[in-house]
């Protein structure tokens, strides 16, 4: 397959794609995925910034000719590959293929659950009323049912909790709007297309599930892509353990008392079941005052009010799994809600008294709910079976999965004994784009003082970058101390730079009017790390509170840790560290996005230079100039050429990396 000409200067990509630039590491990559394809084998390929890595794997994918699944770390990268990207290639291609786009079936209207809700008309607010009006008329005009559609409802209104339907409450063929399901049309559009682009989380629900229509698709199909593969072992984390949440029961009880509404309202004491439940599952998240937080399972032993909580929660789960047992004939919904009691019985059970040395028990806090989990120590065996199905190829691509280009922490951990690694560097010019500027003098990053001194030290580079600056903090605590200390430094300086917070609305409309102002500085936390195109002058300074190890207390995290240790090994150096350097790449990754982009990336965590580990750690990021001088970053935003790195600077920095590597 001569890929070249695809990619090449006066090809047909570059006549039909704007401000396409032909990419040597791009048509090399593309050569490693046609390989892969073409041999049913596994490939893990890093792609820095600028690779144009989307482009690398849908040519060959597109003209192998077989069945292709493609699977995005977000719904926007999802959107983006089958509105623009895919029908750009294909186009260029002239490739005869079909694309279909599966999301889980809670991004459908439920048609019955819509027209349940509006019957009934008991909704919490009015607010709710109106929306669920609003996508009464969006799913009546729609071809796809996708609420992605329905721009005037916000994915955060409760409303939609009425309008979608979940795996448990489905009525599936039994559904008396079956024949209009937009769930099962978007399956039947996957099951014929080629190519079908789905996400993560839907990806290892189905695996795991069988539930979504991932699981029709994989028998026929000759390849899988993961795009954002970075993202995978965190979901597939997810997806092989098990959780029973208290939303989960109090959408049960909900949907009991609408069933019990609707085809037996002369049988009282199943309402009163159903309320009963979800009184007692609102007081077991009341036992914690948190808003959030995780709680490993030993935590908890002698925690007042927990277990005898959880008790009463049992009984009422029982209590209502009896009473819809004795009603399960009048209804296919009545018959579904008894189902998932016993399940949510059987699972909440397991949790109390399960014990397995393979897996870990952790409680986690949301505002609102309480989730009972189970993960998995590893998942490297698990999805070794998945892989081990059925010949096929496995394509994992993202800009961050090595440590200093050595894969084997990513590999390890996702079970890829057999896969090719290859490594392709960013074609940005780091060293005239950008500068690394690690400032002096910071106290210990575990301090209390920490998060002040960041301020103060990144105050007067923000003023010479004219604002546009990202402030990334490895936690919400931070992040919310450092906001309020930088708006009181803008009030006391002067400085008019519009400050901005992660949670003033979404990331969506959050960028968008980062982008719009211009001048902004905005404060985020871990939504902001990955995902985020911010291209120009807009974005000029990264700022990056410290190196973002993962909390040692956190209950999955203690218990691998303690696992690894155990067998005689280094967990710090084997999980720990490369976690932190992956998550830091992407953080790090916001800064340069094209050619013209210049700024100042600013680390303020002294441990890199002072730790054994720093010079690994700084290896693994783009090859920048570094410099501890405050003045010299300061300066670099008043040099058009970004030659601003001193010889003394320049010798503090470890010694970096050539313009590609690949193995």
């Amino acid at each position: 397959m001569d890929l070249a000409r695809f990619f090449s200067a006066d090809g047909p990509l570059a006549r039909a794609v704007r401000d396409f630039r032909a990419r040597p590491f791009q048509v090399e990559m593309a050569q490693a995925v046609a390989e892969a394809i073409a041999g049913n084998s596994i490939l893990v390929a890093e792609a820095g910034t600028g690779t144009g890595k989307t482009f690398a794997y849908l040519v060959p994918a597109l003209l192998s000719g077989g069945k292709v699944i493609i699977s995005s770390g977000t719904k926007t990268l999802q959107d983006q590959l089958f509105d623009r990207d895919l029908p750009a290639v294909r186009d260029v291609l002239k490739a005869p293929v079909t694309v279909a786009l599966l999301k889980g079936r809670a991004n459908y209207v439920c048609r019955y659950y819509l027209e349940r809700a509006l019957q009934d008309g008991r909704l919490p607010t009015r607010e709710d009323a109106g929306h669920l009006a609003r996508i009464a008329r969006f799913a009546n005009a729609s071809v796809t049912g996708d609420r992605a559609g329905c721009a005037d409802v916000p994915e955060s209104a409760g409303a939609w909790a009425y309008a979608t339907s979940t795996r448990e409450n489905c009525l599936g063929s039994q559904c008396p709007r079956y024949d209009g399901c937009f769930v099962m049309e978007a399956r039947r559009r996957a099951l014929e297309a080629d190519v079908v682009v789905v996400n993560h989380h839907l990806f290892f629900a189905d695996v795991m599930l069988r539930d979504e229509g991932v699981a029709e698709l994989l028998p026929a199909c000759n390849t899988v892509i993961f795009d954002e593969a970075h993202q995978l072992p965190d979901t597939a984390s997810l997806f092989f353990g098990e959780s029973v949440s208290t939303a989960q029961l109090i959408e049960l009880a909900r949907d009991a008392r609408l069933e019990a509404a609707a085809a037996a309202r002369d049988y009282a004491p199943l309402p009163a079941a159903a309320q009963a439940l979800d009184k007692a599952a609102r007081e077991l998240r009341l036992v914690f005052p948190a808003e959030s937080g995780r709680i490993p399972v030993r935590a908890l032993e002698g925690h007042d009010g927990f277990a005898s909580t959880l008790d009463t929660v049992l009984a009422r789960l029982d209590a209502l799994a009896a009473e819809l047992q004795g009603q399960a004939e009048r209804s296919e919904g009545l018959a579904r809600c008894w189902q998932r009691a016993l399940l949510r019985a059987e699972q909440a059970e397991r949790w109390r008294s399960g014990v397995d040395g393979e897996r870990v028990k952790w409680v986690e806090l949301f505002s609102h709910t309480l989730h009972l989990n189970s993960t998995p120590l590893s998942i490297a065996e698990i999805f070794r079976r998945q892989l081990e199905e059925h010949p096929r190829a496995w394509i994992f691509t993202s800009a961050t999965l090595s440590v200093e280009r050595n894969f084997a922490h990513y590999c390890g951990e996702m079970g890829l004994t057999d896969a090719r690694t290859a490594s392709w560097d960013s074609p940005f010019d780091f060293e005239r784009q950008g500068l690394l500027y690690i400032p002096e003098r910071l106290p210990d990053p575990n301090t209390r003082e920490h998060t002040a001194a960041v301020v103060e030290a990144t105050l007067p580079v923000i003023e010479a970058a004219g604002g546009r600056t990202f402030m990334l903090f490895t936690s919400l605590r931070a992040m919310r101390d450092g906001h309020d200390l930088l708006r009181r430094a803008f009030e006391a300086r002067g400085l008019d730079y519009p400050l901005l917070a992660q949670g003033e609305g979404s990331r969506s409309e959050m960028l968008a009017r980062f982008r719009e102002l211009g001048n902004a500085v905005l404060a985020g936390s871990h939504s902001f790390w990955e995902g985020v195109d911010v291209r120009g002058q807009a974005l000029s300074l990264v700022v990056i509170d410290k190196l973002p190890f993962a909390p040692p207390d956190d209950p999955v995290l203690a218990a691998r840790i303690d696992k690894i240790n155990r067998e005689g090994r280094s967990a710090f150096l084997e999980h720990q560290l490369p976690e932190a350097v992956i998550t830091l790449k992407q953080g790090a990754g916001r800064l340069i996005r094209d050619e013209a982009d210049r700024g100042v990336l600013m680390i303020c965590d002294p441990r890199l230079v002072t730790r054994g580990y720093g010079r690994r750690i700084l290896a693994s990021l783009p090859p920048m100039k570094v410099t501890r001088s405050a003045a010299e970053a300061q300066a670099f935003f008043s040099d058009p050429q970004g030659a601003t790195a001193s010889a003394a600077a320049t010798a503090t920095a470890p010694t970096r990396r050539g313009p590609r590597a690949r193995r």
